[in-house]
């Protein structure tokens, strides 16, 4: 049996009827909402229908992220057509589980943080958190990587995290591993802001931190009500007035309400006012955006369009495109906390239950482990809240949102440039460049990896990107770069080869004096055996621009 979802008339003709047939209302109780807003009460639930609820997150979750598979950043600034067919069959998961065990890195890396927990307990501090996060095996990208390299370098959180100390501060990062946040503070909103605090700026700060914040509230929330606009307005109010994230999720529902019909067209007024890339610096003046406010922004278009439906709800959120495994995997999450675990349609369950019970790569916990272990942090932390396990009833203490702090990355802080430089070293390579900050992008290779005859064949805009595996997973070798800034020696850094402590880019520097800089790398233990290559340098300046028209 083989079905093909093309497209979302058809998903209703195929899959709404199930979730109709057999579902009902999960509506929460009057005292619960007054015009929209928590009240200080208390929401009975029997564990049950707890049990159920955390299983539909986790399931929900891997649903999402293997139905945006084969699009994933396949189609960056533009939304994925009605007409292109996003697949589904009955052994979907277990086909990409076996073809790509990478492609569960939004589960195996939110199940870290789960293991975590259960290693030191609820009350887990920031420290041992990043400790346990940096001692995975398995490959990370973006923020998460640049975090574990801070960690192995002594550089703690919430410095770890920091934009200064972490070009990917704003990436998506927190976003796709916070699920498990909401699951183990079901219903209360707070306590997940403050667990999110501990372990969100171990990677991320700023809007980075938020995305996560964000996806918590919205999991926590669809614990006791089963309304996408009542779950997605309440969250946004746990994030501050003020900040970019606050108000780019906050377009969105604006839009929702202007175009309550046409998610195009909200997301066309998304694109026109949020997709720029600030930091990261793969997608900086490209089209490529990994930034945690647009990508959350494609999760409120799936949550508040999708009326409630699971098909429909992942797959808008899939067709707003960018990071497009991510965002229906935490659209799907949400809705399956919703729905609970058994009135998820058998249509996306079946496929996966092949696999429940089997370990995630590089880790010992499968789905089935995750669905213990969050319930069991779920009780603890309710009783720690102040509620009550009574037989089979829990009581769950509800408070209104609270917005946690203040944070903004990149202040004073925007790109002006990105200048292709395409040029290897082995000694020393020189720059000039104005404006108060810069990031330089490149990768070491291993000579006697470097195909010379492929290279020629590909892009030299690519050479050396991990992309091409030029990461190795236990080479030893650690290359030591001196930096200098206007002729004086900035900073020493370390370049490891091996694939888990590497450094992503060779350095960067923000909110020197506005003019002109001279920049200067030194190799100072060059092996024979290595190159680095210098892809771009990007410039940064505290003057926003307006235009970069020529003069005429």
């Amino acid at each position: 049996m083989n079905y093909i979802l093309n497209p979302i008339s058809k998903i209703f003709s195929l899959v709404t009827a199930l979730v109709l047939l057999g579902c009902g209302s999960t509506t929460a109780p009057a005292d619960v909402k007054s015009e929209g807003v928590l009240a200080e009460s208390d929401f009975s639930i029997s564990k049950d229908d707890l049990q159920n609820k955390i299983k539909g997150g986790w399931a929900g979750q891997t649903i999402g992220v293997v139905y945006g598979a084969p699009v994933e950043f396949k189609y960056n600034g533009s939304m994925i057509h009605d007409a292109q067919n996003i697949p589904w069959n009955e052994h979907y998961v277990k086909y990409w589980w076996d073809k790509k065990p990478g492609l569960f890195d939004d589960i195996y890396t939110d199940l870290n943080f789960v293991q975590a927990f259960e290693t030191h307990g609820l009350d887990a501090s920031a420290d041992s958190i990043a400790r346990h996060w940096s001692n995975t095996a398995y490959h990370l990208a973006h923020a998460n990587q640049a975090s574990r390299y801070n960690i192995l370098n002594g550089i703690m959180p919430p410095a770890s995290g920091h934009w200064k100390n972490n070009p990917h501060a704003d990436d998506i990062d927190f976003q796709i591993e916070a699920d498990f946040i909401g699951l183990m503070a079901p219903g209360m909103v707070n306590e997940a802001t403050k667990i999110a605090d501990r372990v969100g700026h171990v990677m991320n700060s700023g809007d980075g931190w938020y995305g996560g914040v964000f996806v918590s509230a919205l999991y926590s929330l669809a614990f006791i009500s089963d309304e996408p606009t009542y779950i997605v307005e309440n969250a946004i109010k746990v994030i501050p007035e003020g900040t970019e994230f606050y108000e780019c999720i906050s377009d969105v529902i604006k839009w929702k309400k202007e175009f309550p019909n046409d998610w195009k067209q909200t997301w066309f007024e998304v694109q026109k006012k949020w997709n720029h890339d600030t930091g990261c610096p793969k997608g900086v003046f490209l089209g490529f955006n990994i930034e945690a406010k647009i990508n959350s922004a494609y999760v409120a278009i799936g949550m508040l369009y999708g009326d409630g439906d699971f098909s429909k709800s992942i797959d808008i959120a899939a067709r707003c495109g960018q990071d497009a495994d991510c965002n229906p995997a935490t659209v799907g999450g949400v809705l399956g906390v919703m729905l609970g675990y058994d009135r998820i349609p058998d249509f996306w369950l079946k496929p996966l239950q092949e696999i429940e019970m089997d370990d995630f790569e590089n880790t010992t916990v499968s789905l089935n482990r995750a669905y213990g272990w969050s319930m069991k942090h779920a009780l603890g932390m309710i009783e720690k809240a102040g509620g009550s396990i009574d037989g089979s009833e829990v009581k769950i203490p509800l408070a209104e949102p609270i917005p946690v702090a203040f944070e903004q990355n990149f202040e004073n802080t925007y790109p002006i440039e990105r200048n292709k430089i395409d040029e290897s070293f082995t000694d020393e390579i020189n720059f000039e460049f104005t404006g108060n900050g810069y990031l330089l992008y490149g990768n070491m290779a291993k000579r006697s990896k470097v195909d010379v005859a492929y290279i020629d064949r590909v892009s030299k805009r690519t050479y050396g990107s991990e992309s091409f595996g030029l990461a190795e997973p236990d080479d030893p070798y650690v290359a030591i770069m001196e930096v200098y800034i206007d002729g004086e020696l900035d900073q020493t850094v370390k370049l490891p080869m091996m694939n888990s402590a590497r450094r992503l880019e060779p350095a960067w520097k923000y909110q020197l004096t506005e003019g002109k800089h001279t920049l200067k790398l030194k190799w100072v233990n060059h092996d024979p055996k290595y190159e680095y290559r210098i892809n771009d340098l990007i410039v940064f300046s505290e003057n926003e621009p307006s235009s970069n028209l020529p003069i005429q």
